[in-house]
């Protein structure tokens, strides 16, 4: 009777992805956790209303919401709604009962003026940043100051400030002035959570990018293969990638911010003498001559 084959390791009987998919599964919660209490967190700064000044009852109210900062600029676009309240203003705010006159600090580029009787419109006004440089970034941070005074009819009255951010790219903090019946802020900016996030990321990419260059820029020069056009091209398109992977960061910082000067110059530097090695390598082992064998 023949004998029978048996196999030596026996197949495994259903192996069990529970260990992996386990700990995959926690580590995405967590992200998706954290994440959420990021974005939840800009948001609620978004919505919030920071108020300061009088609360007499018949007063002029100031909505000043910031509309975007233009950091390379050193400014931030105020977006300003006066409302003149109770004995004030007439047709329910929409019009001053006299000639309308809302002074600035000395950071707001220009004073208001509303004639009375007429519908009071929206105005976007110019405040310039100081303490800060966009060269920074994604570090960078700013501050400003952001005052307001009227006077209706030639006298001085009441003002209260409402104001708010919808430029996601940054978060403003503000203190108010000495005294809670100024319509005084003080504002300090800096970088969003998310934009900072994104951006320390791309660094991390840049680098990451380069030491697989380099690694593969280092086999191809000791193994010798000759010219090898595949990676050739696949280094010479991360070279080119990476510039334009470099350009969508947000809020189009310029060239030399340390950004670049912690990865992006870096990164193209190595990739590019990587790419350079590999060809003058390549080139030397193609132009030696064939080993003639033996007859």
């Amino acid at each position: 009777m023949a004998p029978t084959w048996e196999p030596r390791h026996p197949p495994h009987a259903g192996v069990s992805l529970l260990p992996v998919l386990l700990p995959l599964a926690v580590l995405i919660m967590v992200a998706v956790g954290v994440g959420s209490w990021l974005q939840l967190s800009e948001r609620r700064a978004i919505d919030t209303v920071h108020t300061v000044g009088s609360q007499a009852a018949d007063r002029v109210d100031v909505k000043a919401t910031v509309q975007h900062v233009d950091a390379a600029a050193r400014e931030l676009l105020l977006r300003v709604q006066v409302t003149p309240r109770g004995a004030l203003g007439e047709e329910e705010g929409t019009a001053p009962v006299a000639d309308l006159s809302l002074q600035t600090s000395l950071a707001t580029l220009g004073d208001l003026d509303f004639t009375a009787h007429e519908r009071l419109a929206t105005t976007d006004v110019q405040v310039a940043l100081t303490d800060g440089s966009i060269s920074d970034y994604p570090f960078d941070s700013y501050e400003t100051d952001i005052e307001f005074w009227a006077q209706l009819g030639g006298k001085e009255v009441p003002v209260r400030v409402l104001f708010s951010n919808n430029d996601t790219l940054f978060s403003i903090s503000v203190a108010p002035g000495p005294s809670p019946q100024d319509a005084f802020l003080k504002l300090g900016l800096i970088r969003s959570g998310s934009l900072l996030v994104f951006a320390v990321f791309m660094m991390l990419v840049m680098w990451a990018l380069a030491t697989s260059v380099l690694i593969g820029a280092w086999y191809l020069t000791t193994r010798s293969p000759g010219l090898t056009w595949p990676a050739l091209a696949w280094m010479a398109a991360t070279l080119f990638a990476l510039a334009a992977f470099r350009n969508t960061a947000p809020g189009s910082p310029p060239i030399g911010c340390v950004l670049d000067w912690f990865a992006f110059l870096w990164a193209e530097t190595v990739i590019a003498l990587c790419l350079i090695a590999v060809v003058i390598t390549g080139v030397r082992t193609a132009l030696q001559p064939d080993d003639i064998p033996p007859p």
